[in-house]
């Protein structure tokens, strides 16, 4: 666990001191939700949900694969001596996921701001962007550690991506409907479970998996 936090805390002075992903990303999620609020004006309930995670997946392309591009080798083989994969890969997806819920959060206030606020649940629904921005950035970590280690960069990231990850767009579309709505949908707490285990599963497996491209 001390290696984990440290290596947090080195990704996170990283951030702080070189902020190339955040005010990037943030200047994408500005001007990106300024356009549909031009082109759309104040759309209806579902378009709204569809527009919100469309941009949180985008966003999270954007955060999570400059996470393991910008490691040099010799910064890795650094790591792999003094920490290890699992630690390694452990602070990575504790990082992105911590990022990924400040941005999907920022987002969220900037499309209450320009594009209306039809939630009648807030509170539900922060709670389903935050679940739903962890959700995201872990499998996305998951797949640019493989990219990066195949040395494939994006391309593999998103071959592998696209089948993984728009099941999950879809839970989290049809969970974050209820937010707009004040009767609970029935099986939404299968929805919530099945999510939390999809999560608990990328863990598992980068656990067991990343060790192994590490040492190639």
């Amino acid at each position: 666990m001390k290696h984990i936090l440290a290596l947090v805390k080195k990704d996170l002075l990283l951030e702080i001191r070189q902020q190339y992903t955040f005010y990037g990303i943030l200047l994408y999620v500005a001007s990106t939700i300024f356009v549909l609020y031009l082109a759309m004006n104040q759309p209806e309930e579902k378009v709204w949900n569809g527009l919100f995670w469309m941009i949180q997946l985008f966003i999270c392309v954007n955060a999570v694969a400059k996470s393991f591009l910008q490691e040099s080798q010799g910064r890795m083989l650094y790591f792999y001596t003094v920490a290890g994969a699992r630690d390694f890969i452990l602070s990575k997806l504790l990082f992105n996921a911590g990022l990924m819920i400040l941005m999907s959060l920022v987002s969220l206030l900037l499309f209450q701001l320009l594009m209306g606020n039809p939630l009648q649940n807030p509170f539900r629904f922060v709670g389903f962007v935050c679940l739903g921005g962890c959700s995201l950035s872990l499998v996305f970590t998951f797949l640019a550690a493989i990219a990066a280690r195949a040395r494939q960069g994006a391309a593999l990231m998103a071959i592998l991506g696209f089948p993984l990850i728009i099941p999950q767009v879809l839970l989290l579309m049809r969970m974050s409907n209820t937010a707009f709505a004040d009767v609970i949908q029935a099986g939404l707490l299968q929805i919530i479970l099945l999510l939390v285990a999809l999560d608990i599963l990328v863990i598992v497996l980068a656990i067991i998996l990343f060790p192994f491209l590490w040492k190639d």
